[in-house]
């Protein structure tokens, strides 16, 4: 994190267990709301002072109970901002693993109850994963789509509800497939970013090999520019393959 914050970019902290430990269901079986709650105190209290961290509060949440779900979320958020870190965004995850496709209905309108300690809900944002590849999983060397069908009806969505999201998991492999629809997709977010506050870039950081998604440590992309933060209008080294002129970020 240090590292991260020391570049000047928003960095976002995050716990990574996809809902559970041991198996288990956090406040559904697991560990309880509480628990959580006091894990989450804790790390607000190191990065209270840290404007640019973001709170992501946990990694692709799935098969589990939204609504129990939002009330664990609701436990988080209270227990960071009565740890002093009050100006911060925090990201709120739903199920399915994340996906942008499907989160208007399945993840929403749970997640829409969840509020800030003084009642407003500016600060808690969407949190959304996507992949380029034909089953979605960012596990595959080729790109089939730019998936701007998904994030334009979300976007219209979130338009509708007065909200707004993070694609906080993005990426493809070093192929020209997926530099063409990365390029799209990430022009895409730029271009609603009323609504898509900014996107990370997925590396899949030091996992060892052989890994059985190897071709996500080859997510290059050459998006080392901006793998991470908020959309900023700034030339990226990458170009779209059909406006060589036109930076995709």
């Amino acid at each position: 994190m240090q590292a991260c914050l020391g570049t000047g970019a928003y960095c976002i902290i995050d716990i990574h267990n996809y809902a559970r430990w041991d198996g288990n269901v956090i406040g559904q079986g697991g560990p309880t709301n509480d628990e959580f709650a006091s894990v989450w105190s804790q790390l607000a209290q190191a990065y209270a002072g840290q404007s640019n961290v973001i709170f992501g509060l946990m990694n692709e949440p799935h098969d589990l109970d939204i609504n129990m779900w939002a009330d664990t979320l609701q436990a988080a958020v209270n227990g960071i901002r009565t740890a002093g870190a009050t100006s911060q965004l925090i990201l709120l995850p739903g199920i399915n693993y994340g996906a942008v496709g499907g989160f208007d209905s399945s993840s929403a309108p749970a997640l829409s109850a969840v509020q800030d300690t003084d009642g407003s809900k500016d600060k808690l944002i969407f949190d959304m994963h996507q992949y380029l590849d034909y089953d979605t999983s960012g596990g595959n060397p080729e790109c089939v789509t730019d998936q701007t069908a998904n994030l334009g009806y979300q976007a219209d969505y979130l338009r509708s509800v007065g909200r707004q999201a993070f694609l906080t998991e993005t990426g493809g492999g070093n192929t020209d497939s997926c530099v063409q629809y990365m390029c799209s997709q990430l022009a895409y977010l730029n271009n609603n970013a009323d609504v898509y506050l900014g996107w990370v870039g997925w590396a899949a950081g030091s996992f060892p090999f052989p890994w059985p998604w190897r071709p996500y440590s080859r997510n290059q992309l050459k998006l080392t520019t901006c793998v991470q933060g908020l959309s900023i209008p700034t030339a990226s080294s990458v170009r779209c393959p059909t406006e060589p002129q036109t930076p995709c970020l």
